[in-house]
């Protein structure tokens, strides 16, 4: 089959490789319909990802149809249309039956490999190294999902791939970033990152009940989306200082929740975010910290931060006496996927939100270093790319 194969910083190639098997009574194949490119992927686009082998298959946001079950998988059958999402959980031990699929004690085979950074392991991730498991992800024309009876989520007829792709991650992901900063009604919610996550963190933060809702990007597309679909107050933080503009717009307050969905290569315009570039290109940290500083200093006294956005290692110059003296509260956390598809899809099944708004392009396969290339370098307008194998 086809797949998307990293080769190294910057290096992704359509390879010809092996088709998955099943290898485990609890397996599923699925032929791979749409995938997409996320923000994610681009962090081990750019090598800061560590664990990753030249010829690993990419990707984690996907779907299709199901075409060979092993005997343990009753929930689907073949020939179902099912997304798939990107954290891979049991579905049975002390975290999967609290919700906290993401943090599955049974997923990740290279458990012991992420012990020894982080003291416990959290779930195996698709296509996303070997510290998260080895998995190969799903930018490809097949892939084998282990704990399919958990794990593959059956697609009513009627709808599109592409209304119910999202389902894998980044819708999720922009609802729990919203569903994480407790809002109340009144309430005026900050969101740093107008990319794909960022999007639906604001549509979220609006159906969640957020009186006013505020955005931070540099990119005009995407100030313009989170703008036009979003009903975003919008401000592009290379023209504004954005702890001074916040206070403004907000009566010296400041935001009630802060959002960051940018993570660990943020970009900024101060002295500490070309200390990062440097001190992260030299490796001496492995994240860029801009806009978590941000938030920090921005947020409200008593008020709630909330991470999205994906840190691997190691930040430097935290703001941690602000963050304490002024009393925040933070979550964060790869999404617990499972918990939100069916609630999700019912927001989509009754019109209240319509995720193919975020797609500016759609490719083959085949074009997945172009699509890559321009995500990156964001040329072309491009916001999300979704790849049709």
């Amino acid at each position: 089959m086809k797949a998307v194969c990293w080769h190294g910083a910057n290096d992704v190639r359509v390879d010809t490789v092996p088709d998955p098997k099943i290898i485990n009574p609890r397996d599923a194949i699925v032929k791979i319909t749409s995938t997409a490119i996320c923000g994610s992927d681009l962090h081990i686009y750019d090598g800061y990802i560590p664990t990753m082998q030249k010829g690993d298959i990419l990707g984690h946001e996907f779907m299709g149809e199901v075409v060979e079950l092993g005997s343990a998988v009753k929930n689907v059958n073949v020939g179902d249309r099912v997304v798939v999402p990107f954290t891979i959980s049991c579905g049975s031990c002390f975290f999967c039956n609290r919700d906290l699929w993401s943090l599955c004690d049974n997923s990740n085979p290279n458990a012991w490999l992420v012990e020894k950074q982080m003291g416990h392991s959290p779930a195996g991730l698709f296509g996303y190294s070997h510290l998260f498991g080895g998995y190969a992800g799903g930018q490809a024309e097949y892939a084998r999902v282990p704990f399919a009876d958990v794990g593959l989520f059956k697609i009513p007829d009627g709808l599109t791939d592409e209304q119910v792709l999202f389902l894998t991650d980044i819708f999720p992901t922009g609802y729990m970033a919203a569903e994480n900063c407790n809002i109340q009604p009144g309430d005026i919610v900050a969101v740093w990152g107008c990319g794909p996550v960022g999007q639906f963190a604001i549509r979220s933060a609006y159906m969640l009940g957020a009186e006013r809702v505020i955005a931070f990007d540099r990119v005009p597309e995407r100030l313009q989306m989170a703008k036009e679909y979003g009903k975003a107050e919008v401000l592009n933080y290379e023209e504004v200082d954005v702890g001074e503009a916040l206070k403004e717009m907000t009566g010296g307050r400041g935001p009630d929740a802060c959002i960051d969905a940018v993570g660990m290569e943020a970009h900024g315009t101060d002295f500490m975010a070309m200390y990062d570039q440097v001190k992260q290109a030299v490796r001496l940290e492995t994240d860029r910290p801009t806009a978590l500083r941000q938030v920090i200093v921005s947020a409200a006294k008593g008020g709630h931060v909330s991470i999205a956005g994906v840190y691997g290692g190691f930040l430097d110059k935290i703001p941690m006496g602000a963050a304490m003296n002024k009393g925040l509260t933070f979550k964060m956390g790869q999404t617990n996927v499972h918990k939100y598809l069916k609630p999700l899809l019912e927001h989509i099944q009754n019109g209240e939100i319509d995720p193919t708004f975020i797609i500016t392009h759609t490719l083959p396969l085949e074009q997945a270093p172009h699509g890559y290339e321009i995500f990156k370098h964001k040329k072309d307008n491009c916001i999300k790319v979704v790849l049709k194998p």
